[in-house]
């Protein structure tokens, strides 16, 4: 995690568990944050083991939050994950391969990337005003959702390939 001086003293604490579908983020002088699947079977595509808002649970600080997610087809856009809390929108989107930048009202403040191991490694944008509640958001999204995408076009070649496949 690159530095951020005098907001955040130390890098989170990630708390992954793919059985259960939870993800707990917290540390000192940070928002616990908590991403858990509340029912139904888990998906193989998603660390947190499903993009089914109807079925997530987003709190911070105890408090329920708002999650928006698409399906996840095509375009890396539509892997987005939207949450609304304390009178900000958050937006988690990747932007690579490996990376998803995270957005507070449309700023960017930085890279995060996350294999779906729950081990999450973030780049926080220099001069961004990157809040407590941005990191421990930040990294209950990456690691319950991953980080990157396919372009659209690769997978276009994918589906065709496996179309033309005996």
């Amino acid at each position: 995690m690159s530095a951020l001086p005098g907001l955040v003293p130390e890098e989170p604490t990630v708390a992954y568990d793919p059985d259960t579908g939870t993800v707990t983020v917290h540390g000192e002088g940070l928002p616990a944050v908590v991403l858990r699947r509340t029912g139904g079977r888990a998906d193989d595509h998603t660390p947190v083991g499903t993009r089914d808002a109807a079925r997530l649970a987003l709190t911070l600080d105890g408090g329920a939050a708002g999650l928006t997610l698409p399906k996840g087809r095509l375009s890396r856009r539509s892997y987005r994950v939207d949450v609304r809390c304390d009178g900000g929108a958050y937006r988690l989107i990747p932007d690579s391969l490996a990376t998803s930048r995270l957005l507070r009202d449309g700023r960017r403040l930085g890279s995060l990337t996350c294999d779906g191991d729950g081990r999450v490694t973030a780049d926080w944008r220099e001069g961004a005003k990157v809040l407590p509640l941005d990191v421990s958001l930040g990294y209950a999204l990456a690691a319950g959702f991953g980080t990157g995408a396919q372009p659209m076009w690769v997978t276009a070649i994918d589906i065709g390939t496996d179309l033309l496949s005996p």
